[in-house]
């Protein structure tokens, strides 16, 4: 039995790395802006608590004593959130004696077959850029400024299946396919793996 702590764990992403923590038999401390619209995540193995992923002494206080960190925490604004967490996660999680995070990213910062990105390909659509970059740029923190954590981005290949179901299995790819889709359920797996047992010499692995 492992114990996790799981930031973002009210939105879907989260949601079904609770799920599959628990269903692995993991405590979990689950880390939301407002415990009191999440009463549904609590069971005997799940401690809800309040807190802010850009937040470093949040992120150290409740990263305390526990074996890793999993970030599906999202925002579209302020641009400025996801280098936040980023920098946040990294002072934090060293302070609490946490190695490992497990950090959910985007398809859309992986290579086409042609090693453009798949933001950057033409017909991407504009109104999705700025979410992206600033995705991108708290990515540039971890590869900047992570080397005191063993970390790992994980992204859909394409996108997630919103409707979709757990199938119990995932595939690991090497560039991005905006056609490809996988679950929420299915995409906790990974997050799981990694944060149990990382298996792969990659900060950045593709999930369909």
């Amino acid at each position: 039995m492992g114990r996790f702590v799981i930031f973002g764990a009210g939105g879907r992403a989260g949601r079904q790395a609770v799920a599959e923590a628990r269903r692995r038999g993991h405590q979990v401390t689950a880390v939301v802006r407002d415990p009191s619209r999440y009463g549904g995540l609590a069971d005997d193995g799940v401690r809800i608590a309040a807190g802010d992923v850009t937040d470093m002494a949040d992120v150290a206080a409740l990263a305390a004593g526990h074996d890793a960190a999993i970030n599906t925490a999202a925002a579209i604004a302020p641009e400025t959130f996801f280098t936040s967490a980023a920098h946040a996660l990294i002072k934090g999680l060293r302070q609490a004696g946490v190695d490992r995070l497990v950090a959910v990213g985007l398809a859309s910062l992986l290579p086409g077959p042609d090693g453009t990105r798949l933001l950057d390909m033409p017909g991407f659509p504009a109104e999705f850029r700025p979410f992206c970059l600033a995705h991108a740029d708290g990515l540039e923190v971890l590869r900047a400024e992570g080397a005191t954590l063993d970390w790992v981005y994980i992204s859909p290949v394409g996108d997630f299946d919103h409707e979709g179901e757990r199938t119990g299995h995932y595939e690991i790819r090497e560039h991005g396919d905006t056609a490809a889709r996988v679950s929420y359920a299915d995409f906790a797996l990974v997050l799981l793996d990694e944060a149990e047992a990382p298996r792969h010499h990659r900060s950045h692995l593709a999930v369909t």
